[in-house]
């Protein structure tokens, strides 16, 4: 049977010769994405915001920059012999870690729980471990831009580092696990008191670790009772552990990698029990 339209002729369909549709393509598929499409996309939304926002931005990028160039050209500290770049680069370099990975997550978060960020997050499929996960891993994503921008301003300034293959992955070991640890102490403060406490407390503690961290200047000009204190910190483990490769040429001690470790281990179980949304 056919149909003339035009006077052409044309076979006509009839419902047999009409191809069934797929019924996978109308079947709903509830459920969560799985949890590294989901951590993947948090962090990617943590990362855009970090960069975008002023007060982080001048915390993490253009404060130790500052510090960099005006201590390494102004002789006012006594970092001992050898050239200033040198002495200071490993101390500004912790700084820059502890800046995003503790007071700029820690604020960020803060208010992220006052303004009810996160209680719309814990409404949804990502889980508490998926939310520590993403801010961590987007804490790592600026950080790698922040050693870069600092490594090529201290070549600038004529820095040389003795730097051995061995003491890369020193580097990269002390650098991660002090992530690890700032991270949990930042989570820990954000989710357990007020944004208000937690801005003026990550405030104090950036003020405090730049003075008695290991920072500016070796802790070894302190006192015997207090350097063995501060050698319980986790910013000092990491600038002496930095400056002990990249200005001494040589391997840290376990006791810096013990420190971060414990610091953690620590932080990150409490952050992981005590955390609250709201």
């Amino acid at each position: 049977m056919t149909e003339h339209t035009s006077g052409t002729a044309r076979p006509a369909v009839t419902d047999a010769q009409t191809p069934a549709p797929d019924a996978s393509l109308f079947t709903p598929a509830p459920g969560a994405a799985p949890m590294r499409r989901m951590v993947a996309a948090q962090a990617g939304m943590e990362l855009r915001v970090m960069l975008r926002h002023g007060e982080q931005f001048l915390l993490t990028m253009v404060i130790p920059v500052l510090l960099l160039v005006g201590f390494s050209l102004v002789n006012v500290l006594d970092v001992g012999e050898g050239a200033r770049v040198d002495a200071l680069t490993p101390g500004v370099l912790a700084l820059a870690v502890m800046s995003t990975s503790f007071t700029g997550l820690a604020i960020g978060t803060g208010f992220e729980r006052r303004y009810g960020v996160l209680k719309r997050l814990g409404a949804t499929p990502l889980s508490r471990f998926g939310l520590l996960a993403a801010k961590t891993l987007a804490v790592l994503a600026v950080q790698a831009i922040q050693i870069a921008v600092l490594c090529a301003v201290a070549l600038l300034l004529g820095w040389s580092p003795s730097l051995e293959p061995a003491g890369v992955l020193a580097v990269l070991g002390l650098l991660l696990l002090a992530t690890a640890a700032f991270s949990s102490l930042a989570l820990l403060m954000a989710g357990t008191l007020r944004a208000e406490a937690t801005l003026a407390g990550a405030n104090l503690v950036y003020v405090l670790m730049l003075g008695l961290g290991g920072v500016l200047f070796p802790t070894s000009s302190f006192p015997g009772p207090m350097e063995q204190a501060v050698s319980a910190l986790p910013i000092t483990a990491l600038s002496s552990g930095l400056r002990a490769v990249l200005t001494e040429g040589a391997l840290p001690g376990p006791g810096a990698f013990v420190v971060l470790a414990v610091w953690t281990a620590g932080a990150g179980f409490l952050a992981s029990r005590l955390f609250r949304w709201e």
